[in-house]
């Protein structure tokens, strides 16, 4: 009478229990004495709990009648529940244990293992004072320098910014997939599908254009106050080396970059990691700093961050509490380490899984919208129009009035601060008025959809003075002197060219609000701007109409065109709140751009 037995199809035929942190042995029996004549075995099966029995198909249990005659069909059985082990039963339980300890946290994404209780000093316990000449370690970025426990925000930001939206829809989709795999696995699949076929110039100026400003953002203070007092500074890192480097070398003032480094192809990344492998880094510390210890280490409270302070001589941990949750370890922007004026992109907030999922679903509203706001401002006279946009989500805060002209033959010069190429717009529509503007170069659908008259400038100084003084005749001209745009509190140098052409000057007070889209950008498309700003849920302007400028105070009262300038700037900055500055639209791009701002006509890509 054939028998029903029960076996292991792995490791000495022996059946595991694998739920348990301990190795139940359930049954042991060598293949070597089966035999169909054997009596049947009796498995009391109410030593299995409930959860062992319903994995007990994909993970150990073979139903067989066995004759010597059926070992090659044995073995086939034994492969098939050994790969219906691998592929269900290992995964279920992985699955299983995350959501025990996380639920449907999105945030662990990219996170380490769950916490544990740190032995070790906290950060914010570390003395300041006298470390000017020691060496401090940093066991990587994400929950230690930065307070975002979760890297995904910053390999969305690369995948958007630098490679495309298919890209980063392509990672967002993958986020169910990571929340299942271990944390090697999940950043080998975030870095492949983050850097494979990009360009490493595109991945350069995301570097250098986008990522710091978030970095900085979720800087912790208590962190980075112990990392500004040591004299050398050695960062470890299992994230991509490239993304994380230029901000700690240039911000931060980090002397060495210990980080993944990345699998390249010519020009471009292959979205493979090197030889290497990812970054071990209490391995890396014993290879960079040898028989020697560093002074001190600061790492999260993770065993493996445990691992890698155990070799300094002090060792501190930033623990949940200097974390996100609490409020004190947030970087204030007057202690930033640079003064953050300049950056790039079109992402306005931290693309974190659940953010990104909205910003796609708003992404065919929003395209709609702006098509309509766009409409309504060139079809609809301007009481009208400002109803409408008001109707559609646009919050505009004008104060001010009409500003009397005490010339004959012409027009007000109105002097804005630069924030978006819809200055003009909004600042014709509030007063009700046709403007003309004069700027030094615009994307043919910028020039097509403005509900206004634009002009555009030669950068010759006579020339473009002429061009503004007959404008003038003709009514009132708006003009922004900076040049270019600037998104934080800060004004650039002023071009004085404006001030030797009128005087009757009214300074005009220009500043925006966006909550998911810039409306600018330095090496984009140009021609995208507008759309981009009309597309945010929200988009709000704030204009202020300051005091005509008196007489006296004009090139007509005696002051030289730079001092004019400068007293515009001062008067600006002081209603708007923002730092006066003396960088240029030249600094600007080099920075962001890494060309000079000036761009042919023929490349219409890189419109202003």
């Amino acid at each position: 009478m054939p028998a029903v037995w029960l076996t292991k199809c792995y490791n000495e035929n022996l059946l595991l229990h694998p739920f348990n942190d301990s190795i139940n042995i359930l049954c042991t029996l060598p293949l070597h004495h089966l035999d169909t004549h054997s009596p049947s075995l009796v498995l009391p099966f109410t030593a299995l709990d409930p959860f062992s029995l319903s994995c007990s198909f994909s993970k150990h249990i073979i139903n067989l009648h066995f004759s010597k005659s059926m070992v090659f069909p044995m073995v086939l059985l034994r492969l098939a529940d050994w790969v219906l082990y691998q592929l269900l039963a290992k995964s279920c339980y992985t699955a299983a244990r995350k959501m025990k300890s996380y639920g449907f946290y999105l945030g662990y994404l990219s996170s380490k293992p769950p916490l544990q209780p740190s032995s070790f000093p906290s950060v914010t316990k570390c003395d300041l004072e006298g470390r000017g000449s020691q060496t401090l370690v940093a066991c990587d970025i994400h929950r230690v320098l930065l307070r975002s426990n979760s890297f995904f925000p910053f390999f969305m930001l690369v995948a958007f910014e630098g490679g495309s939206i298919f890209r980063a829809f392509l990672l967002l989709l993958s986020c169910p997939v990571l929340w299942i795999l271990d944390f090697e696995l999940k950043l080998k699949v975030m870095i492949f599908i983050t850097f494979c076929g990009l360009r490493i110039k595109d991945m350069e100026n995301t570097s250098r254009a986008i990522l710091p400003k978030f970095y900085l953002e979720n800087l912790n203070l208590h962190a980075y106050e112990v990392l500004a007092s040591a004299g050398s500074k050695v960062v470890f890192t299992s994230v991509p080396r490239v993304m994380v480097e230029g901000f700690l070398k240039e911000y931060l003032s980090v002397g060495d970059v210990i980080g993944t480094e990345l699998h390249t192809v010519g020009c471009y990344f292959t979205g493979l990691l090197s030889g290497s492998g990812l970054l071990v880094k209490h391995r890396a510390l014993k290879d960079y700093f040898g028989d020697r210890n560093p002074d001190i280490g600061i790492g999260s409270s993770s065993g493996h961050d445990h691992l890698f302070i155990s070799l300094c001589k002090e060792a501190y941990v930033v623990s949940n509490e200097e974390g996100k949750s609490n409020t004190s370890s947030v970087m204030p922007r007057d202690k930033y380490p640079k003064p953050l004026i300049f950056h790039d992109g079109r992402l306005a907030f931290l693309p974190t899984p659940s953010a990104t999922l909205y910003m796609f679903m708003w992404l065919p509203i929003g395209i709609l919208l702006a098509i309509y706001r766009i409409l309504i401002g060139i079809f609809l006279p301007y009481g009208w129009a400002m109803a409408s946009g008001t109707w559609s989500g646009i919050d505009v805060h004008f104060k001010g009035s009409c500003i009397n002209v005490s010339g004959k033959n012409k027009g007000v010069l109105y002097v804005c601060s630069h924030r978006t190429l819809l200055d003009p717009v909004f600042l014709s529509t509030s007063l009700a008025k046709p403007l003309t503007a004069v700027t030094y170069s615009l994307s043919k659908v910028s020039e097509f959809i403005a509900p206004i008259r634009t002009v555009r400038l030669t950068r010759d100084r006579k020339q473009d003075g002429e061009t503004m003084q007959k404008l003038l005749r003709e009514g009132d001209l708006v003009v922004c002197p900076e040049g270019t745009t600037c998104r934080e509190p800060y004004l650039l140098r002023f071009s004085s060219l404006f001030a030797e052409l009128a005087d009757e000057i009214v300074p005009v007070a220009m500043n925006v609000h966006v909550s998911m889209f810039y409306g600018t950008t330095a090496s984009g498309l140009k021609c995208l701007d507008p759309i981009f700003f009309l597309m945010n849920p929200r988009p709000s302007y704030h204009i202020e109409i300051l005091e005509k400028v008196p007489r006296e105070l004009t090139c007509a009262g005696g002051k030289s065109s730079c001092e004019v300038a400068n007293y515009i700037q001062r008067k600006l900055g002081d209603a708007l709140g923002f730092e006066c500055t003396n960088l240029t639209r030249r600094d600007k791009y080099m920075m962001l751009a890494g060309n000079e701002g000036i761009v042919q006509e023929h490349k219409w890509k890189k419109y202003y």
